[in-house]
């Protein structure tokens, strides 16, 4: 990171005089050197940040206000709970308004899961709902220009636009891109909205950052989310992080694994880049980026070779691990493994070693294992190594996957997903009734809503819309090319193949980006292109979304516990509470009626809002197969108000704790009810802390690995073996998941009442209306979803051992070679995908000649996602005020390269981006390094005239996925932004 002070103008291509100008006038109301009392001060947190007794202060001041009262005596004061908007961690805020104006904070030191603590973003959350710098009024480009319009107005054209578009092209015509930003009830509202426009094509930031995660942990043993919590890493005796550096990406997950350092825990950090996460490592492993496979299987080598795999555990409750073995032992010798991914068979022997010798052990990993044309395989490898070890299923151990945005794990569970409905239902014809039902509409009314044939199909994945538009229409497998895209809360700097981004945002008929901050998507709109791609009839309108701390609603942690925010202040200027907005638009689309049938109205502005809690009920009635179903508001709000009842290593209540305000006794509940929270409320199922756990009753948060997958397989039984079940299950063997067949076998069907039996009959427990099946089974001590095998080999993917193979744009022709990329695809998520022959033609056009450096991108801690809110923050611009590029001194040496210099960074795809230069042996002679916060220059000029006025972010950079080039993975089209090539020269 940078950071230095700009004092003057820069000369050169890409110079960043003006850029310093707009950054001295974006920080005109600040004071332009600050001492650490002064940045307290003026970001409202005070200067008792680092006492505990500061929030007893808020809270005794709090009360006096409720009397009238405030703390200058002149009006009324309130302290609001919230959650920050960043990263995945959940850090719960304490927000004082007074009159109505956010005018401080504090981190709640009572928090199990911040215990007090803040990053640099969450320290200056505050910035982001008073921010200066967002889309106040709706606007429309006219000319080039963006101009103020009406809200009326821009649904007039909007929706117009919509209605001509579905006319002329069908439903599938119009894409949307959902939001990681939004909470439960709006990701989950969002998905119904889309689905009575009649499409699956939606999807949002999960594609690009953890689908391959999600893929790969659900099919290796049930779920597609992070098993243990980052409390539960105290516990763990080793900690194994591979393509993560939280301490960066997650700042304040570090705390936990700090502590567990202080008890003796050891820590083992891989990544092609030393980072700060790799400073607190015991030890440092340096692979080739891409490489996972061969590291994670080099240590399966010793471990089997050593006879160090837990072979009770592999033979009770893992399926194909011998298949996985022999695999290793044949392919992955040290030798192999040196070669693949650069690192000695002493250092691989040394750290299997403290695998084995540590255990628990615990694994964490983040987009650097995942984004790649072969994530889902990474992935699984991780899982394989766990299982082989016998570190899932319990405390200290598991797969710690720290997801990205604040609720991208909620909006994965319940949000626009284009291959399912919420909770990981699918799109047969059997999930579509169950949500028919519970939404209270026809069946048929929704099927008439979609084009023939298309209920059923998956949906274009966010990662490829660009080829929806651009592809030719004979190859896509729909009706018609992309013509209009929304935009809502999507930022798309984050995604690859920028050149091409911009043409296809060019061709469209309607583009609309609904956001706070109008994020670089209204630039790039704005700026010119080729003629030839233009749209004459192209309308591009701009829709000013409230802030999460203008509205109420549930967020998902990464670690699955569930908090409630608080409502902390009004919308600003003419802002609108996203869920508003969709009721609005599809009050004139024709389906409000259906949308919000089960939802209370509430009056926000003098406008009709569906009511947030209500949403959640709906949420609670249907989504079964993950638990979303016990989390009721009244619930989450209680432990919102009790926190300090939670103990900070399990999560679990501290003895007998009744809420005061409502009378519900949380004995017994972890922290934020971490989903499965299974049955309804009332059955007051306390969470699941670890998943897969069968140590522990189910009906404390127990389990076992998921049958979902079949019964046998090739005369072998997917069934856990005998006695590998949860404690105190009357079910001692494995079982297949809870139907009504299965209940009226076991002689339990009678414990339903008359009534539930009607409406359980012909039903298993993910569409059992009542829940009543779940109480039941899990009465008897039993899991719902089943007791089976997790798999290590899993057949349904095209590699059923994780493979390692070369990115389709590479630097090694040798391994290129040897481990070539897949066979091109004809259709995947309705277009055709590249893989061999790109991979092929690259190696013959010698590209890794003229791009000989593999380019990797990552986080910082001063910014997030696509970095538009963040970098309009003037607390925060302050701390990074370039985009930059890290570069070994040897590499910059042969380029004549200081540290400083201007650079040009240039890459197959014809881009060119200019940065500064950052030279550092963090990164080998052969890797740079690239943040992706970025955005808002274009391959050398500043965009800042493109931005509505007003609205543009302080810093603005090149994004580094202007130049980021073709590749995705084969089963969720995840992109490849960690493995490209590119050249680095001087300026």
């Amino acid at each position: 990171m940078l950071l230095t002070k700009k004092t003057g103008h820069r000369t050169g291509a890409g110079g960043s005089g003006g850029f310093v100008n707009s950054l001295r006038r974006g920080l005109a109301h600040a004071v332009p050197t600050m001492d650490r009392r002064a940045f307290l001060r003026r970001s409202g947190l005070g200067l008792g940040v680092g006492l505990a007794a500061t929030q007893l202060t808020l809270v005794k001041k709090a009360d006096a206000a409720a009397a009238g009262g405030s703390i200058d005596g002149t009006g009324k004061v309130e302290v609001k709970r919230t959650v920050c908007t960043h990263c995945s961690v959940g850090c719960a805020i304490d927000a004082v308004v007074e009159n109505g104006v956010w005018v401080r904070q504090e981190p709640v030191f009572d928090s199990p899961i911040n215990l007090g603590a803040h990053c640099a973003k969450g320290a200056s959350i505050r910035e982001h709902g008073h921010g200066e710098y967002r889309l106040r009024y709706p606007m429309k480009l006219v000319n080039g220009k963006y101009q103020r319009i009406t809200w009326d107005e821009a649904y007039d054209e909007i929706v117009a636009k919509m209605k001509a578009l579905r006319e002329a092209s069908g439903p599938d015509s119009v894409y949307f891109i959902g939001s990681s930003k939004h909470n439960n009830e709006q990701a989950y509202l969002l998905r119904k909205f889309v689905s009575f426009w009649g499409t699956n094509n939606c999807d949002h930031q999960a594609r690009i950052c953890h689908s391959t995660t999600v893929a790969g942990v659900a099919n290796t043993w049930g779920y597609g989310a992070m098993t243990n919590s980052y409390n539960d890493m105290q516990n763990s005796k080793v900690a194994l992080y591979i393509g993560s550096n939280a301490a960066e990406a997650h700042p304040v997950s570090m705390l936990h694994m700090l502590h567990a350092k202080e008890l003796g825990c050891k820590m083992i950090v891989v990544d092609p880049r030393f980072t700060r996460t790799a400073a607190k490592a015991d030890e440092y492993v340096r692979i080739r980026s891409g490489t996972d496979i061969p590291f994670l299987f080099g240590l399966l080598y010793h471990i089997f070779k050593n006879g160090w795999e837990d072979k009770k555990y592999i033979s009770d409750r893992v399926y194909g691990m011998e298949e996985v073995r022999k695999e290793v032992m044949a392919k992955w010798t040290p030798e192999a493994v040196e070669e693949a991914c650069g690192v000695k068979e002493e250092q691989m022997f040394r750290v299997a070693k403290m695998m084995a010798d540590n255990r628990p052990g615990t694994i964490v990993w983040c987009m650097g294992q995942t984004q790649h044309t072969i994530g889902n395989a990474m992935v699984r490898a991780s899982c394989i190594l766990q299982l082989a070890l016998g570190n899932i299923g319990v405390s200290g151990g598991g797969a710690n996957i720290f997801r990205g945005h604040d609720n991208v794990q909620g909006a994965t569970d319940v949000g626009p997903n284009p291959d399912s409905l919420p909770g990981y239902y699918g799109l047969a014809e059997g999930a579509w009734k169950h949500f028919a039902a519970t939404w209270g509409v026809d069946f048929d009314w929704i099927k008439s809503r979609y084009a023939d044939g298309m209920m059923s199909k998956p949906g274009i994945t966010v990662s490829r819309w660009i080829d929806g538009v651009l592809e030719d229409k004979e190859a896509i497998d729909q009706g018609s090319n992309l013509r209009g895209v929304i935009f809502w809360g999507h930022a798309p700097n984050s995604q690859t193949r920028g050149l091409e981004m911009k043409r296809a945002m060019d061709k469209l008929d309607l583009l609309v980006v609904i956001d706070p901050y109008p994020s670089a998507t209204a630039a790039m709109a704005a700026m010119p292109g080729n003629p030839q791609d233009l749209n004459p009839n192209r309308t591009v309108i701009l829709l000013p979304a409230a802030t999460q701390f203008e509205t109420s609603g549930s967020c998902t942690a990464s670690n699955r516990s569930i908090q409630w925010r608080e409502k902390v202040i009004e919308p600003l200027w003419e802002s609108r509470s996203d869920h508003m907005i969709m009721y609005q638009l599809a009050q004139r689309l024709g389906f409000a009626n259906e949308l919000c049938k089960n939802y209370a109205l509430q009056k926000v502005g003098g406008m009709d809002e569906p009511v947030v809690e209500d949403i959640l009920r709906e949420i609670n009635k249907c989504v079964w197969t993950i638990g979303y179903t016990g989390h009721s508001p009244e619930r989450l709000k209680a432990h919102m108000r009790n926190m300090h009842a939670f103990d900070i290593k399990t999560l679990k209540c501290k003895g007998k704790v009744i809420d005061q305000e409502t009378g519900y006794d949380m004995t017994g509940d972890y922290f934020g009810l971490p989903w499965p929270c299974y049955g309804t409320p009332e059955l007051k199922h306390p969470g699941s802390p670890n998943l897969y756990d069968t140590s522990k009753h189910v009906m404390d948060g127990g389990g076992n690995f998921r049958a979902n997958f079949g019964v046998e397989r090739d005369g072998v039984s997917l069934l856990a073996a005998d006695g590998s079940h949860s404690l105190g299950a009357e079910i001692t063997t494995g079982y297949p998941m809870l139907t009504d067949q299965l209940l009226k076998k076991l002689g339990w069907w009678d414990e339903l009442t008359p009534e539930e039996q009607a409406a359980a009959e012909g039903k298993t427990w993910t569409t059992d209306p009542t829940g009543a099946m779940i109480r039941v089974f899990m009465k008897h001590g039993c899991h719902p979803f089943g007791n089976a095998r997790a798999r290590a080999y899993v057949w349904n993917f095209p590699d059923p051992i994780p493979q390692h193979r070369e990115p389709v744009y590479g630097t090694r022709p040798d391994l290129i070679a040897k481990y070539p990329s897949h066979d091109d695809q004809k259709n995947r998520w309705r277009l055709p995908i590249l893989y061999k022959t790109l991979q092929e033609k690259n190696v013959e056009d010698k590209l890794h000649e003229k791009f000989p450096l593999i380019m990797t991108s990552g986080r910082l801690v001063e910014y997030e996602g696509g970095g538009e809110e963040t970098r309009s923050n003037p607390w925060l611009a302050e701390l990074q005020q370039e985009m930059f590029v890290e570069i070994n001194p040897a590499t910059a040496a042969q380029r004549g390269i200081r540290n400083g210099d201007r650079v040009w960074v240039s890459t197959p795809t014809g881009a060119r981006i200019n940065v500064q230069a950052l030279v550092t042996p963090r990164v080998d002679e052969t890797t740079v390094f690239l943040p992706f916060h970025f955005s808002g220059r274009w391959q050398g000029p500043d965009l800042l005239r493109h931005y509505p006025e007003g609205a543009a972010p302080i810093v603005r950079g090149e994004a580094v996925n202007t130049a980021t080039t073709y590749g995705y993975d084969i089963v969720t089209m995840m992109q490849e932004t960690k493995t490209t090539i590119c050249n680095v020269e001087r300026a």
